[in-house]
Formats: structure tokens, C-alpha cells, sequence
């Protein structure tokens, strides 16, 4: 196994090797975080949030007097 390293410099090939980790979990991140349970929860992507028009009144919930 030692030999290995006298074919492949070891810092690149470590360095190759965290890049293609990290590429796979932020891939994996992706599809979980884009299944209905989790979307669907967080809705982060249900779609644009609707924007607010200037001079347009904003329906706010009524606060109680205090």
C-alpha cells in the first residue's frame, strides 16, 4: 500500500479526495433538503415569496391592545 504514494502525490490526491467528498454531500444536501418532506416543511423551494408593491396596503394580523 506504501507504493501507491510514489504513483500518486499525496497532496493532490488528498486534496482530489476532500473536494469530491465535499461535492457529494453538497449534492446529496440538495436532493434531501428538494423531497417533499422537507420542502414542503420549510417551503425554501415552494417558489418565489411574494413582493411587496409600494403605496399597496399590508395585511397584517391585528394586535391586542394592551
Amino acid at each position: 500500500m506504501h507504493k501507491i504514494w510514489m504513483v500518486f502525490d499525496p497532496k493532490r490526491a488528498l486534496v482530489l479526495a476532500a473536494i469530491g467528498v465535499i461535492l457529494v454531500a453538497t449534492v446529496l444536501h440538495f436532493v434531501v433538503m428538494s423531497s417533499p418532506r422537507y420542502c414542503d416543511h420549510w417551503g425554501w423551494c415552494a417558489g418565489p415569496a411574494p413582493t411587496y408593491t409600494p403605496g399597496q396596503p399590508v395585511n397584517r394580523p391585528a394586535v391586542p391592545a394592551r
